[in-house]
């Protein structure tokens, strides 16, 4: 009997070029998570099974990057500058097999380039950044994680103030309390505590009660170690 490999090839049409390529995934059953980090990052059971390595698809003959989040429209121009930026200088190579950590760090930064020239919504960018940023914590490198982090949450604070996360998987209150948590992990406290504090004025209409458990204890730790 043949075993059955954790991922599988999953065909897709590109949406800038229109070619046909596939990339991997990982079959749903594979995919166990032990635990969550406080700001969603799953920890699977197998490294070798993580869905986060497959997140992007890059387009083997444009270059063009991109999840299942970007619409498929392009804004007036955009299009063009994405060829004369990506398409023209991509040199062909396929990242459609077994990823490596460094392999999957190469697509997110070639999405979150795309996303930012096809004018991608903020919200779409922010979750870029900060699975980019959670793969560098898989990989202990601090510094980057930081990096992507905090590029984060510049993303989640422009989504939040021009409210382009409505209509998304992601509701209002999970952008506060990701803003929030993102800058305590970033040592921005004031603006953690802050963005805390909302999350906590909107416990009596959420319909989320464990993020409300997780800001509140996060700010009365927070509220605690000011004080001493």
């Amino acid at each position: 009997m043949n075993q059955i490999e954790p991922t599988y090839d999953k065909q897709y049409n590109c949406i800038k070029c229109q070619q046909v390529f596939t990339s991997k995934r990982v079959r749903s059953r594979f995919i166990k998570v032990d635990g969550y980090d406080s700001d969603f990052l799953p920890r699977y059971s197998a490294s070798s099974s993580n869905p986060l390595l497959y997140y992007i698809q890059t387009c083997p003959f444009c270059g063009f990057s991109y999840s299942e989040d970007f619409v498929s429209l392009f804004p007036p121009g955009t299009e063009d500058k994405i060829q004369t930026e990506v398409c023209d200088r991509w040199a062909e190579r396929s990242y459609s097999g077994i990823r490596t950590t460094e392999e999957a760090i190469s697509t997110y930064k070639l999405a979150i380039y795309c996303a930012i020239l096809k004018q991608e919504k903020m919200i779409t960018i922010a979750g870029l950044n900060m699975r980019l940023a959670w793969l560098y914590r898989l990989e202990a490198n601090e510094e980057q994680e930081q990096r992507f982090l905090k590029l984060a949450i510049d993303n989640y604070l422009a989504s939040y103030t021009n409210e382009d996360f409505r209509g998304s998987k992601i509701s209002e209150i999970r952008v506060l309390y990701l803003i929030a948590e993102l800058a305590r992990r970033t040592n921005q406290n004031e603006l953690a505590i802050q963005y805390f504090s909302k999350v906590l004025e909107q416990q009596k209409r959420s319909t989320e009660p464990k993020i409300i458990e997780m800001a509140r204890e996060q700010w009365q730790t927070m509220r605690m170690k000011e004080k001493i």
